[in-house]
């Protein structure tokens, strides 16, 4: 059971239903609209590296308002046919680093594409992406920039690089546009869930301990930051609630999930106090609700032990078998072991 949050039994029927904001879809259909304005691939270049076994290039592209937003993309070195590309959202207060810094997924066989987190260098690794439009009110932090406007809030430039990051990889040398993945820890599990629910076609999710799920409990049940870092905004700016929970709820993962089609893999530790397991499961239950017809494929691995470190290198494994399986069968089928069941059976100690 969680220390803090829910027990388990509860949280195996926690599903409440996230309010979302009047005009949710339209906010979103006029963002990204927007955002086509300006094509998405701006500069590909090769970027040399000491990696013999693998081919790295520096991609700039246009995220929201046109604005270049850099990445790494690395494929292994020599293999022309056009791979699976897997897009990989970087956690909260960090860059995409150097091209040698995550190599999981180019090491297995796969495409791979890191976005950088604009204006979020500094903290826990280094970033070569700025954010132009920070200057909205609000507090110093991502998290609590641009807080008080839906339109102003940093979360809808970061969702949006997100998505066009899926646009861009459909256009890098040697990707097959039909087979696009998208993965992330924490702010990145985050951001690969509401890209699931706003970019169309993407073959599989795969998340862990995702931050921006059903937000309005998040605030309330937690100091750790980033959500700390908005219950410490709130605890200077007392008259800002309501407008705060008002832009929250424009970018809360747990609604843009419902929309959601692909197959998802999802983890969560039931003592992680930066990204609470109760806000986790209320996103795992909504994940394609809003479809009309079955929920997708799904599985959760619960890691009653551990934080937000989760099932750290055993959770990896469990990602790779089941994302090779799912792309090596032409029906899109994860294996029997994770195939969509009542998340009692799902979990992994």
């Amino acid at each position: 059971m969680s220390l803090f949050d829910l027990p388990l039994d509860q949280l195996r029927q926690y599903a409440p239903t996230v309010a979302e904001p009047e005009g949710f879809d339209d906010y979103w259909r006029s963002t990204l609209g927007a955002a086509e304005a300006v094509p998405v691939l701006l500069d590909v270049r090769p970027e040399p590296t000491d990696l013999r076994l693998l081919d790295t290039w520096d991609v700039t592209f246009a995220g929201f308002a046109g604005d270049p937003v850099r990445a790494w993309y690395t494929r292994p070195a020599g293999v022309d046919e056009p791979l699976p590309v897997v897009i990989e959202y970087v956690g909260y207060g960090r860059g995409r680093g150097t091209p040698h810094e995550r190599l999981t997924w180019p090491v297995a066989g796969y495409a791979h594409l890191l976005m950088d987190a604009r204006g979020q260098s500094g903290q826990y690794g280094v970033g070569d992406t700025a954010d132009p439009h920070g200057s909205a009110p609000g507090g110093p932090s991502p998290v609590t920039r641009g807080i008080l406007s839906p339109q102003g809030y940093y979360y809808r430039r970061l969702i949006t690089d997100a998505v066009r990051a899926v646009q861009a990889a459909r256009l890098l040398p040697a990707v097959d546009p039909q087979r696009v993945v998208v993965t992330g820890n924490s702010q990145g599990g985050g951001l690969a869930l509401a890209v699931a629910g706003l970019a169309p076609g993407i073959a599989a999710v795969l998340a862990t301990a995702p931050f921006l799920c059903h937000l309005q409990r998040a605030i309330e049940i937690t100091d750790v930051g980033p959500y700390g870092e908005i219950a410490g905004y709130l605890a200077v700016h007392r008259e800002a609630e309501a407008a705060v929970r008002h832009t929250l709820s424009h970018v809360d993962v747990a609604c843009l999930v419902r929309r959601a089609t692909a197959p998802l893999h999802l983890g969560v530790g039931l003592r992680d106090r930066v990204c609470p397991p109760s806000t986790v499961f209320a996103a795992y239950h909504q994940y394609g609700a809003a479809n009309g017809g079955p929920v997708p494929e799904r599985s959760l691995h619960v890691y009653p032990f551990n934080g937000h470190e989760h099932g750290e290198a055993v959770h990896v494994r469990r990602q790779l078998r089941w994302l090779a399986d799912l792309l090596a069968d032409p029906a899109g089928a994860p294996p029997p072991d994770d195939a969509a069941r009542p998340v009692e059976t799902a979990v992994a100690g």
